[in-house]
C-alpha cells in the first residue's frame, strides 16, 4: 500500500471517530435532556388527587387535597370567606393545611383568607413581597399576628411537596404599581399529569418565563380570562389540554374576553368556568383526569 493512500485511510478513520464521538455525545445529551423533562413532568403516586376550582364569583379560591394533605390557594371576595369557610369544614371535612397562598393583595383574591387564618390550622402561609394599605390586606395581616404565623415569601425555582404531588414555584414578583405581576405562579406534577396556578399575572410576566418548563396539561387561566393574559406566545409554550378559568357570570369586567377564548381554543376545546358550572372538581389518580361540577355555597 502506498504512503499517500495510508494516509488518505487514516484521515478518514480520524474523521469518523470524530463524527462518531459528535453522535455519540449529541445522542447522550439528549437522553439527558429527556430523562429531565421526564422527571420534571412526572412522578410516581399511589392515591388520589382532588382539585377544587371553587365557585366563588369574580375571585379565586383553589383547594387542592392529597393523602390528606390540603393546600388553598387565594381564598375569594371578602363575602366568600364565611360561606368558604363553612363549605371546607362541613362539607370537605378539612380543618388543616399544610399550605395557604394568597398569590397577590388583591380583594378577590385573599378577601376571606382572614376567615380562613381565624379558623383553620395552617403550617405554612405564603404571600409575595408587596404591600398595600387596603383594610383587606390589614385584615389579613392582623389575623397573622394574632395567631403568632409568619409569612412565608416564596423562592423562584423552590419546591416543596404536598402529599405525593411535587411544586415548584415559577414565579413571585415585587411589582407594587401592578400587584397582578407580583402574583406567585406554582406549577404542580401529579403522576403524569401537570398543573399551572397563574394567580393574575400578565402578559409581561408571563414573557419572562418563557424560557421556564411551564408545558403543562392543566392550566388555570390568568386573571380570570382577561385579554391581558394567555398571551399567544405563552399558550403555545403552556399548550394546555385543559383550561379552568374563574369568573363570574355578567361581570362588568367582561370576563373572559372573546380574544383569550379564542386563544385558547387553538390548543384546546376543554375549557370550564366557573361562572356556567359553578364549583369545578378535577380527580385524578396520577394516569387519567376526571372533571366534575355541582353548585356549592361559597359564592357571596
Amino acid at each position: 500500500m502506498s504512503k499517500k493512500i495510508k494516509k488518505q485511510k487514516s484521515s478518514l478513520i480520524t474523521i469518523l471517530v470524530v463524527i462518531l464521538s459528535i453522535v455519540s455525545y449529541y445522542i447522550s445529551v439528549h437522553e439527558e435532556i429527556d430523562s429531565s423533562y421526564s422527571l420534571h413532568n412526572k412522578n410516581t403516586v399511589t392515591s388520589d388527587l382532588k382539585i377544587y376550582y371553587l365557585d366563588v364569583g369574580q375571585a379565586d379560591s383553589i383547594l387542592i387535597s392529597n393523602n390528606n394533605h390540603n393546600m388553598l390557594i387565594d381564598a375569594g371576595n371578602n363575602e366568600d370567606g364565611p360561606k368558604l369557610v363553612k363549605y371546607i369544614k362541613e362539607e370537605l371535612n378539612i380543618t388543616k393545611f399544610d399550605y395557604v397562598v394568597g398569590t397577590h393583595p388583591h380583594e378577590d383574591h385573599i378577601g376571606g383568607l382572614d376567615d380562613i387564618i381565624n379558623n383553620f390550622e395552617i403550617e405554612n402561609i405564603l404571600l409575595p413581597e408587596v404591600t398595600t394599605t387596603t383594610k383587606t390586606f390589614e385584615d389579613v395581616l392582623d389575623c397573622l399576628a394574632n395567631k403568632n404565623l409568619d409569612i412565608t415569601i416564596p423562592v423562584i425555582d423552590s419546591t416543596f411537596k404536598l402529599g405525593e404531588a411535587d411544586l415548584s414555584v415559577i414565579y413571585t414578583g415585587t411589582d407594587d404599581e401592578n400587584l397582578n405581576n407580583s402574583s406567585i405562579i406554582l406549577k404542580m406534577i401529579f403522576g403524569n399529569y401537570s398543573y399551572l396556578f397563574t394567580g393574575d399575572a400578565e402578559k409581561e410576566v408571563e414573557d419572562s418565563i418563557l424560557r421556564k418548563n411551564i408545558n403543562v396539561d392543566v392550566l388555570k387561566v390568568g386573571h380570570h380570562g382577561s385579554s391581558t393574559s394567555s398571551s399567544e406566545s405563552f399558550l403555545n409554550k403552556v399548550t394546555p389540554s385543559y383550561a379552568i378559568i374563574s369568573v363570574a357570570k355578567e361581570n362588568s369586567y367582561n370576563h373572559p374576553s372573546k380574544e383569550t377564548i379564542d386563544r385558547l381554543k387553538k390548543y384546546t376545546n376543554n375549557i370550564y368556568m366557573t361562572s356556567e358550572l359553578g364549583t369545578i372538581l378535577l380527580t385524578s389518580n396520577g394516569k387519567t383526569i376526571n372533571i366534575d361540577n355541582f353548585k356549592t355555597n361559597t359564592n357571596g
